[in-house]
């Protein structure tokens, strides 16, 4: 039965078919390990940890309940537990204090509950869609800002040869897999999308970004009146980067009473410095600051007028911005698109403390027939222009480097003008190349179906239905501790960076269980931590707890939290 197993007759009574799941009850236990990660249970069940499960997952009868298992893995984590296989070397018996049982399952019997849990695929993504929808509307800003970036996954197995991608934060192309997040302004996810061969962010951004928010994001009376009215009016934004540049797509999403925010990908020459003005703002994070502001409006290639907004820096650089966003401030403009690092420092963040990046499941699966590659002949042919055309600029730039001395000899002239004609004739014979090359490429196919490859060329994907359903149980401990630090952020010297780094100490402490059966209470006695500056801003936190009423699932015990060892 394993180490730390007490219920004997329950567990033979599971093994048997004779019980749902095993009933939650809690001991009086002291120093319980990592005790400390049930202050996030309110926290989890609010982010909507369990709200959906039962409509989207089942599992058959045995020991550990559904409730249980999503219990488990949310807390694991919250306590920085990386990997199943971690849970291997955890006292399975403290675990299971925490949970209301005599001990937590073993992994093999966790892989085998994730498997039953993940069988059918695009449950996940319908579970994250729904999840989704629940926290836009949570939002109580009156102007909607939606953050869209790609996030590289690199593989650096051999189960299948990906394409390569390029990988800003190690500047190689490396082989991977992409995947499209929608933030918050203040990083929070609501959704991701995986694309197992990368279409692109404006392709993404038409295909599934835009059709999912427009499903997702409700229109209150207000703004239904507003769009009516005014032609121009928007009913939220879309952020992005230069990769998302298009005017077509701008005109795409204005035609949706879409506003989008980015940079401006071919600014023209700078404005001049008596166009800005300087303006006092707030960023994000609630830092006020003074930047230079200016405004024009901008015609584009498609003859779609934009608001473009430049900033200026101390050393003179101007950044343009580009927006349809005619009803917001500058100011706020400016602040909107200048957050978008809080995605990337989300990515960042997600990556070291929830290994989004770990490889879940070992494995292929086959790509959908329908998916466009590129043409490895179009690519080929491109690859050869590209290269020709470097040639191409070297020769010209030897010709134009020739010259003759002051006082040229006739024998220096003679050899000059065969040199000139050698490289003229070389530039001429490389620019026949090149036209014909281009030629062939206007007659490849760009993209192709994956099952048309070359066997050789083929790839499969790596299996993505568990990896999204613990990325989605991350988003939630993600935006539980968001929750958190935002009640302990005011009373912390750096804000957000102390206030988290204060929660994982908190996950990680030794709390006491004290259930009470005539009250139906159970308390939880975290002890104190090492510094009194930090109690004290516990016992603040804990009061915002204890005024959720929290019950644990399964049970009629309200959650009792206090600072200070039984």
């Amino acid at each position: 039965m394993g180490n730390g197993a007490t219920r004997s007759l329950e567990r033979v009574a599971a093994a048997m078919g004779g019980l749902d799941s095993a009933t939650i009850e809690f001991q009086a236990t002291c120093d319980v390990k990592q005790g400390g990660v049930l202050l996030a249970l309110p926290a989890l069940l609010a982010a909507g940890l369990l709200r959906y499960t039962p409509e989207f997952y089942q599992l058959p009868k045995g020991f550990y309940g559904m409730e249980s298992i999503f219990l488990l893995l949310g807390f694991m984590a919250l306590a920085r537990i990386r990997s199943l296989e971690q849970l291997r070397y955890q006292a399975p018996g403290e675990w299971g204090k925490l949970l209301g049982l005599d001990r937590i399952p073993e992994v093999r019997t966790l892989r085998a509950k994730l498997k039953l849990l993940c069988q059918e695929m695009g449950r996940a993504v319908r579970w994250n869609a729904e999840l989704g929808k629940e926290w836009i509307a949570q939002q109580n800003d009156a102007e909607l800002y939606f953050y869209c970036d790609g996030h590289v996954r690199v593989y650096h197995g051999d189960q299948t040869t990906l394409p390569r991608h390029y990988v800003a934060r190690e500047r190689l192309c490396l082989r991977a897999t992409t995947d499209y997040w929608i933030n918050a302004m203040d990083g929070q996810p609501f959704l991701y999308v995986n694309k197992e061969v990368d279409p692109g962010l404006i392709a993404t951004l038409k295909q599934d970004v835009i059709p999912w928010l427009e499903a997702s994001v409700g229109k209150t009376p207000e703004q239904e009146q507003r769009l009516a009215a005014d032609a121009r009016a928007h009913w939220f934004t879309i952020v992005f980067d230069r990769e998302g540049y298009s005017p077509e797509l701008f005109k795409h999403s204005q035609e949706k009473r879409i506003a989008i925010l980015t940079y401006h990908k071919f600014p023209q020459e700078d404005w001049r410095g008596e166009e800005f003005t300087t303006h006092s703002v707030t960023l994000a994070g609630g830092e006020t600051v003074a930047m230079q502001l200016a405004e024009r409006g901008s015609q584009l290639s498609n003859q779609l007028w934009v608001r473009e907004i430049r900033k200026l820096t101390d050393s003179g650089h101007q950044t343009s911005i580009l927006t349809t966003n005619f009803q917001a401030p500058m100011t706020t403009l400016a602040v909107s698109l200048f957050a978008r690092w809080s995605q990337e420092n989300f990515f960042r963040y997600m990556r070291e403390h929830y290994s989004l990046d770990r490889l879940i499941e070992y494995g292929t699966e086959a790509i959908p027939d329908a998916i466009l590659v590129v043409n490895p002949a179009w690519r080929k042919l491109d690859s050869q222009i590209r290269s020709k055309t470097g040639r191409r600029h070297r020769l010209a730039a030897q010709f134009g480097a020739l010259a003759l001395s002051e006082d040229p000899t006739e024998s220096q002239v003679e050899s000059f003008q065969q040199r000139k004609g050698n490289l003229q004739e070389e530039i001429q014979v490389v620019d026949l190349e090149i036209d014909t090359l281009k030629q062939l490429r206007k007659k490849t196919e760009h993209h192709v179906p994956v099952n048309s490859l070359p066997e050789e060329e083929r790839f499969t994907r790596l299996r993505t239905e568990r990896k999204h359903f613990i990325d989605v149980l991350k988003m939630i401990a993600y935006r539980a501790e968001t929750s958190m630090a935002s009640l302990l952020r005011d009373h912390m010297a750096r804000g957000d960076d102390d206030a988290r780094a204060l929660l994982r100490q908190i996950f990680q402490n030794e709390a006491d269980l004290t259930p009470d059966l005539a009250t139906n209470t159970l308390t939880v006695s975290l002890h104190h931590l090492t510094q009194t500056t930090h109690d004290q801003s516990i016992e603040l936190l804990l009061t915002h707890l204890n005024a959720t009423q929290t019950v644990f699932p399964g049970t009629d015990l309200t959650l009792a939290f206090k600072l200070g060892s039984t």
